[in-house]
């Protein structure tokens, strides 16, 4: 994850961009080192500087904040690749994304973010448009370039393949409640290419 938050500055005029990302970089560090319930619009404010007000119209809530947070903190780490080997990015992106949950400390964050969203309607809709569908649409691009390549038949399913490889994480995180570590992500990808052809 990114270094933690620049100190608080002095509340003068500052640009909008500015204010924006010093508070999803205090609001994802609270997050990260404190849990969601750390990261309130009250908090958030005093921390970076910025006005409850300017929060309110940025952010329907602090759900909706946190999960935007999350975003612009793992972002860096979950890109990608394409070296123009498929089994070989598919293995190194679900590589970093069970090290974000694991050696990052995303794993109680983002369970966190997910429990909340299920009553928290703003914060399931931030994360859905910020983090979820984001992600799931560069897992898609990435497999319909394998296709157009030839690695992968033009008839496979790739919301299938998707849902195989990262529902696999997500599982074992919410569901079995179960170490991570232990998963063998390149028997997951050659299973699930296997299956796909």
């Amino acid at each position: 994850m990114s270094a933690e938050p620049s100190p608080r500055r002095g509340r003068g005029r500052r640009p909008a961009a500015e204010v924006r990302s010093e508070v999803l970089a205090v609001a994802g560090h609270l997050l990260l080192t404190e849990g969601i319930h750390a990261v309130t619009f009250e908090r958030i404010a005093r921390e970076s500087g910025a006005s409850k007000t300017t929060l309110y119209k940025w952010w329907p809530s602090s759900g909706a904040l946190a999960a935007e947070a999350f975003f612009t903190r793992s972002e860096p780490q979950l890109e990608f690749p394409d070296t123009g080997d498929l089994r070989a990015d598919l293995i190194a992106q679900l590589t970093s994304f069970v090290a974000l949950l694991t050696d990052g400390g995303a794993g109680k964050p983002i369970s966190e973010l997910i429990g909340a969203a299920q009553t928290d309607r703003d914060l399931a809709e931030a994360w859905s448009r910020t983090y979820a569908l984001p992600r799931r649409e560069l897992a898609r691009e990435r497999l319909q370039a394998a296709q157009r390549s030839g690695q992968l038949g033009a008839d496979a399913d790739l919301d299938i393949i998707i849902d195989q490889l990262w529902g696999a994480c997500y599982h074992r995180l919410l569901v079995l409640r179960i170490p991570l570590k232990g998963l063998d992500v390149e028997r997951l990808v050659t299973s699930a290419l296997r299956g796909a052809q």
